[in-house]
């Protein structure tokens, strides 16, 4: 918290009017990186707003290569961090996942997609092309989507 208050040019005690603890200020770093894109219509096909949830984390993790790890470490703990894991468990439902298997389904998608994302803006894929890591995203998307469509098991 100290270091946080140093490059903010604030004293660490101005840092607890605003957050409780170094996991609330974590946390809120959970929750703008999954706030800041909007949510696809509900509207369009399930498979599609999955895809469109899956570039929004790819383009969120490029902008903040940073801090975008802590989103394999921390869980979305505020409501406004677990709204794109809603949206997601609503595709999920509307695939035709059984209720009981929607979270597992959620985490596994999710583990995939933000490794990936992750793996990306990491510079983990540095020696390839913009287009050949498009296409192992688009075989990734293509896994997912047996995934739900076929099961878990």
């Amino acid at each position: 918290m100290a270091a946080v208050a140093q490059r903010l040019g604030v004293t660490p005690m101005a840092l607890y009017r605003h957050v409780a603890n170094k996991a609330d200020l974590l946390d809120g770093l959970v929750e703008m990186l999954l706030s800041e894109f909007a949510l696809p219509d509900a509207g369009i096909p399930w498979d599609e707003r999955l895809a469109v949830i899956g570039q929004a984390i790819r383009a969120t993790a490029r902008r903040h290569p940073d801090v975008f790890a802590l989103l394999l470490r921390l869980p979305a703990n505020t409501p406004d961090a677990r709204h794109v894991r809603d949206a997601i468990y609503v595709a999920l439902r509307e695939a035709g996942v059984a209720e009981a298997d929607v979270p597992q389904t959620e985490r596994l998608i999710s583990t995939m997609v933000l490794g990936f994302a992750a793996s990306e803006a990491g510079g983990r894929f540095s020696g390839l092309s913009r287009a050949a890591v498009d296409a192992d995203y688009a075989a990734l998307e293509d896994v997912v989507r047996t995934l739900i469509t076929q099961g878990l098991r």
